[in-house]
């Protein structure tokens, strides 16, 4: 099945901010038998994580070179929609809880997403993050339905970075680099879209003043709203000042909390109202479906997500996310001592 894109949008000049990829159906037929015998990837997570990079690594070369591109190059698209991949021949009802499903027989769609995520790194947990687990299953939860979280449909998920409360006071440091954003089941009516805006886009589109009051440290970061509502008893805890975009003109960084900016001056919340609605006029939409899987650089830009139906009837759209570092050395400082992918 192919998923619903809108890419129309004119990129930065002579920048590709958006690619599709789509494997041979030769090529994800005999990866979806390799991947159908393979055991639960959590039973032993590094052995899975080398067993799958050793399976993906036949993918052809010209594909292979272009996931790995995705993920080692300043000057590469930042999202990437890689389509026709194997699925799970069944699948149980989509677990009510948020969490993973206790029923699943198979673990394609996991070494689908392990094993697109260590082509871009290494995947990591975060104990206020699913508990820790290295694979999130993102599914809509009826007591959440109206949050600015994974387990929300009912609101738009404004454009935001996954980040997450650092006592350093900056939540934009030790964040995952990536993000991989694959399908198991679609929502119902089949509208649910996934939004990625690129700092280079959204940079060249900003009035000059807007951008120049953007890249200021006039910000602070509400930590994400699974921290504040199992950690902070529902309390805001706040970042440091910081710009939302950063660095390099030509390659800037963009961070955004999906649980709330707080602007020091009037001129700063004027230009933040600005940013959300030019993130929505330059973004790219997907509405993802089985075999398919976003590849979502964290750091280049921001991603999004519409409104749907929620049933609860074991139907629901069903999408699973693994967290991503380049490198896990530079976040030694948060390790748990149970599992040495697991972060505080």
């Amino acid at each position: 099945m192919t998923a619903t894109t809108d890419h129309t949008v004119p990129a930065a000049a002579g920048v590709e901010t958006f690619r599709e990829i789509a494997l041979p159906d030769a090529v994800r037929d005999a990866l979806g038998a390799q991947l159908a015998q393979l055991p639960d990837p959590n039973i032993d997570i590094d052995r899975s994580t080398t067993r799958l990079l050793q399976l993906f690594a036949e993918l052809p070369t010209e594909l292979l070179q272009q996931i790995l591109d995705f993920g080692r190059h300043i000057d590469t698209p930042g999202v990437s929609l890689v389509s026709n991949l194997p699925v799970d021949a069944q699948l149980p009802d989509t677990p009510s809880d948020g969490g993973p499903s206790t029923d699943k027989k198979t673990f394609v769609a996991e070494g689908v997403l392990l094993g697109l995520s260590g082509l871009l790194g290494e995947p990591m947990g975060v104990l206020t993050e699913k508990a820790g687990q290295l694979v999130h299953d993102v599914i809509p939860v009826e007591g959440g339905s109206m949050t600015q979280t994974n387990q929300g449909s009912e609101v738009f998920l404004n454009f935001h970075s996954d980040i997450m409360h650092d006592v350093i006071g900056r939540y934009d440091v030790a964040n995952p680099d990536f993000l991989v954003l694959s399908c198991l089941r679609p929502d119902h009516e089949g509208i649910a879209s996934t939004f990625y805006a690129d700092a280079r886009d959204i940079s060249a589109a900003l009035p000059p003043e807007t951008l120049e009051l953007l890249r200021s440290p006039l910000f602070r970061l509400n930590a994400p709203g699974s921290y504040v509502r199992d950690v902070a008893g529902g309390q805001e805890v706040l970042s440091e000042p910081v710009p939302m975009i950063n660095g390099h003109a030509d390659y800037p960084e963009i961070a955004i909390s999906a649980n709330g900016v707080h602007p020091l001056t009037s001129g700063a919340r004027a230009a933040l109202d600005i940013l959300q609605e030019v993130c929505r006029a330059v973004a790219h939409r997907v509405e993802l479906r089985p075999g398919q899987a976003l590849l979502i650089n964290n750091r280049k830009g921001v991603h999004a997500r519409s409104t749907f139906t929620a049933r609860y009837d074991g139907k629901d759209r069903w999408l699973q996310r693994t967290y991503v570092r380049r490198s896990l050395w530079n976040v030694r400082y948060r390790v748990t001592e149970e599992n040495r992918r697991v972060h505080h």
